[in-house]
């Protein structure tokens, strides 16, 4: 008897218990149509008055996404983990199988990135590259594109280095496979060079020092014009110039004067020794294409990641020089016989090679095209680009 007197009592206090989700549930949900509501609202003037203001639009799915509890913000895969464990960044930095805490604690990590494509006949080369950048500073990390690791040990630094091999890839096939944001996530600033460059005239301490006094987010040094190949007259280096962002030209077609506001006159930097900052890298590695190895056009379109005014945040150090050597080096397979058996000969494959990057390069123009089309959300902040020329 007693326990059919008091069920009914428990039934409701249960009841009254579930009230107060289901009235926090609506309160949320009113609250939350309320917001979107007047934001929908605000941003349909918006549109209507001003059609580029489109990517106001999508605002409200940020605003959406913001408002989601700590379980869904998670990074996909965390779940399950407690958030104070999750580990979310990484580095290159070596560590030790045994050593005191304390001492490791002590020492300072390098802050910047020296990473470099390289193949052993260029050794000499990369050799010199290598003893410019200070270890305190930087890490060293070698992308051997001909397979070849063991003859480089003889080197005072190569323990310290970070080798990497794969036969016959390119220096951004490496880069986006090895060089993700959240791996170089602690470097101010990752120097991605090629391997047939002199560094009698750089010092890399006194570059960066330029390269913040000016505020450049994607920089290269200038190239001697007297001692290198020089394909592109904006990396050409000028006397009595510490930078310089732009190029002049009068004559013929595509002239670059003090109104241009685009490449090939202003806003990029060859791709053969880009420097990217870590915010310019974070953006930069995303635009690399996975399957298009050469990254010919890419260069153009850099100034999209030079987090703000590409006209003022991507240049060209003119008192830190260097010497682009112009060697010959992938596709160049001395080892490789011609098809025909008889003929003791070797062929050289660069023609196809470049004809590649040609390829690759109106493949990649071709993708731009159509993601800004697709893309209905997203402004360009340059417009039309009325001095980018095919090159």
């Amino acid at each position: 008897m007693m326990k059919a007197t008091n069920s009914p009592t428990k039934k409701k206090r249960k009841k009254k218990k579930e009230v107060f989700p289901s009235v926090w549930f609506l309160a949320s949900a009113f609250l939350l149509v309320w917001f979107l509501g007047n934001a929908f609202c605000f941003c349909l003037i918006s549109v209507l008055s001003d059609p580029p203001s489109r990517s106001c639009l999508c605002s409200l799915f940020i605003a959406a996404a913001l408002i989601c509890s700590n379980q869904q913000c998670r990074l996909p895969g965390t779940e399950a983990l407690p958030e104070g464990i999750v580990s979310k960044t990484s580095n290159l930095e070596m560590r030790p199988l045994w050593s005191s805490p304390s001492k490791l604690n002590n020492q300072r990590p390098p802050m910047n990135l020296l990473a470099i494509a390289a193949g052993i006949k260029q050794k000499k080369i990369v050799d010199q590259i290598v003893r410019k950048f200070p270890s305190k500073d930087f890490v060293v990390m070698l992308f051997h594109y001909d397979g070849v690791v063991d003859e480089w040990k003889d080197l005072v630094w190569a323990d310290r280095a970070i080798h990497v091999s794969a036969a016959n890839q390119t220096k951004w096939w490496f880069a986006k496979r090895f060089l993700h944001p959240d791996i170089v996530a602690e470097y101010n600033y990752i120097f991605l060079w090629d391997e047939d460059i002199g560094v009698e005239n750089f010092n890399p301490r006194r570059y960066l020092s330029i390269v913040k006094d000016e505020g450049l987010e994607i920089s290269q040094p200038a190239l001697d014009p007297v001692k290198s190949e020089v394909h592109h007259p904006i990396t050409a280096r000028r006397r009595n110039s510490k930078a310089h962002r732009r190029m002049y030209k009068y004559k013929g077609s595509g002239r670059c004067d003090d109104y241009s506001t685009a490449p090939p006159c202003i806003g990029w930097v060859e791709m053969m020794a880009p420097v990217f900052s870590r915010a310019a890298w974070r953006c930069a590695w995303y635009m690399i294409q996975n399957d298009l190895i050469h990254a010919w056009g890419l260069d153009i379109q850099l100034g999209y990641c030079a987090q703000g005014d590409r006209t003022k945040n991507v240049g060209v150090v003119d008192s830190e020089y260097i010497v682009h050597l112009g060697l010959p080096t992938l596709g160049n397979n001395k080892n490789a016989l011609t098809h025909a058996p008889s003929q003791s000969r070797r062929y050289d494959n660069r023609p196809e090679v470049r004809r590649q990057s040609y390829i690759e390069m109106q493949i990649f123009r071709n993708r731009w095209k159509h993601a800004v089309e697709d893309d209905k959300c997203w402004v360009d902040p340059y417009g039309q680009s009325t001095n980018q020329t095919s090159h």
